[in-house]
């Protein structure tokens, strides 16, 4: 039989592309309206308290998948989507970089620069064995360790990808450790006065044990500028270790041949450290060498915000809330156990290496 060659007319090849950004938009739209709504009510927390005690993130995944529970995406939503939970973060993560300098870091010393990615390391291995302990998937349980150990919801963001999780993996995860980490901002003030620390210490232990950024500054902030400012620092060298951990999990991956088999040829580039954990690091030594003005900073931070809060929200509406609330209790313990290790890691350091 043969088959009839139709002629390709000129100007289809013009209008592939905007074809394809034509389904996106539905779904991007969606979630960026989503993630919006989400700001404006961290908005209206920090007004109200002087600092949101729920991030803007964690609100867009529980709308999402708020959303989810009453109404699921037809295929005019789900290629945006999709889009906004995956590739929308890793932009977001890419970018992430150029707002890391690495000149206060060495400000802290070697001594307790070791300590603290020591203590990083410590609670990553320590987590994830928790998790494997009480049940979890491998890939659960490595989220819910770096979310403790690292940085809460970027940490979990941006090792997804990464390990290849699930969205409703992803989702529980950032949903307990959101919650914890409300816990932890209350808990390091009572911990620090009961402890008899000073500033310094409380802003290490603020630093070394709080999730996001905003909650280190206002679990420091009783005990004065000095420990807002060390907590703020200590908090900085957490979030570099997210490149490296992230790299060395790709690595990790390569090296068990996952996607592999006969004939394979060995690990590639984007195997072992996904392209946005690159751009992370080149643009984190740029920033550093001082190649990037500080004045793109606030507009580019301004836009790795939106493009995240908008990848939370997709991402909570690619996610059954049921499977959530399924997974649950063994999530909750293991999470609340990791919290609690990191905690006795931080103490450890203060007591070990600060001065009395």
């Amino acid at each position: 039989m043969t088959i009839a060659h139709h002629p390709v007319p000129a100007h289809a090849s013009l209008f592939g592309p905007l074809h394809g950004m034509a389904r996106l938009l539905p779904g991007v739209l969606l979630s960026a309206g989503i993630g919006a709504i989400a700001f404006g009510l961290q908005l209206i927390e920090t007004a109200l308290f002087s600092h949101p005690w729920i991030e803007g993130l964690v609100i867009a995944i529980l709308l999402g998948a708020g959303l989810r529970l009453f109404w699921t995406p037809s295929s005019l939503w789900t290629p945006g989507v999709q889009f906004s939970a995956k590739t929308l973060l890793e932009v977001a993560v890419a970018l992430l970089g150029a707002t890391v300098s690495g000149a206060a870091v060495m400000a802290l010393g070697p001594v307790l620069l070791l300590a603290i990615v020591g203590v990083v390391a410590l609670a990553i291995v320590g987590g994830y064995a928790l998790g494997r302990a009480f049940g979890l998937p491998p890939a659960m349980a490595l989220l819910v360790a770096c979310g403790n150990a690292i940085c809460g919801n970027s940490a979990i963001a941006a090792v997804a990808p990464v390990i290849e999780a699930e969205g409703q993996d992803v989702a529980a995860a950032i949903g307990f450790t959101a919650v914890l980490g409300i816990l932890v901002v209350l808990l390091v003030p009572a911990v620090g006065a009961l402890m008899g620390f000073d500033a310094t210490k409380v802003g290490v232990l603020a630093g070394l044990t709080v999730y996001a950024v905003p909650q280190v500054l206002a679990a420091a902030a009783p005990a004065g500028m000095l420990a807002v400012q060390t907590g703020a620092i200590v908090k900085l060298v957490r979030v570099l270790m997210l490149g490296p951990v992230c790299l060395v999990l790709g690595l990790m991956r390569s090296a068990k041949g996952e996607g592999g088999g006969e004939g394979a040829k060995g690990p590639k580039l984007h195997h072992m450290a996904p392209w946005f954990i690159i751009v992370f690091l080149i643009l984190m030594g740029l920033r550093s060498a001082g190649a990037i003005p500080e004045v793109v900073l606030p507009p580019l931070q301004a836009g790795v915000t939106a493009m995240t809060l908008a990848a939370m929200a997709g991402l909570g509406l690619m996610v059954d809330p049921r499977a959530v609330v399924r997974a649950g209790p063994r999530v909750a313990a293991v999470a609340a156990l990791s919290a609690l290790l990191i905690v006795a890691l931080a103490l450890a350091t203060i007591v070990l290496i600060l001065p009395a």
